[in-house]
C-alpha cells in the first residue's frame, strides 16, 4: 500500500511542480539550489536532475530567463527569473488551480 500511496503522490506532486517553480520565481529570482531549497522546504520533494530540465523548458517555452552571475566561491552561477509572459502562465495556472480546489471543495462537501 505504501508503494501506491508514494506514486499516487509522485504523479500529483509532478502535476504541479511547474506551477510551484513559476510562484517560487514570481518572488524574487533564484538561483537553481535556491529554487529546490524553496521547493523542498514547502514539502515538494524534487531533485536537481528533475528541475533542470524544466527549468530549460519553461525558458525556451519564454517563461523564464536567466542572468549569468560571478560567484566568490567558484564559477558563475544562473539566476533564473519570470518573463511577463512567465506571470501571464502563472496568473493562468492560478485561476486553475483555484478552479480544481473549488470543484475539489464541491465533492468534499457534498454539495451539488
Amino acid at each position: 500500500m505504501e508503494n501506491i500511496t508514494e506514486n499516487i503522490r509522485q504523479q500529483m506532486r509532478k502535476g504541479l511542480i511547474e506551477y510551484c517553480i513559476l510562484l517560487t520565481l514570481s518572488k524574487e529570482e533564484a538561483y537553481a539550489s535556491t529554487i529546490l531549497d524553496k521547493l523542498k522546504n514547502a514539502g515538494m520533494t524534487i531533485v536537481e536532475g528533475t528541475l533542470y530540465p524544466l527549468l530549460i523548458r519553461q525558458k525556451n517555452q519564454g517563461l523564464l530567463t536567466y542572468r549569468w552571475e560571478e560567484s566568490t566561491q567558484g564559477p558563475p552561477r544562473k539566476y533564473y527569473a519570470i518573463t511577463d509572459k512567465g506571470r501571464q502562465q502563472l496568473d493562468e495556472m492560478e485561476n486553475i488551480w483555484k478552479e480544481i480546489t473549488n470543484s475539489i471543495n464541491i465533492l468534499e462537501n457534498g454539495k451539488d
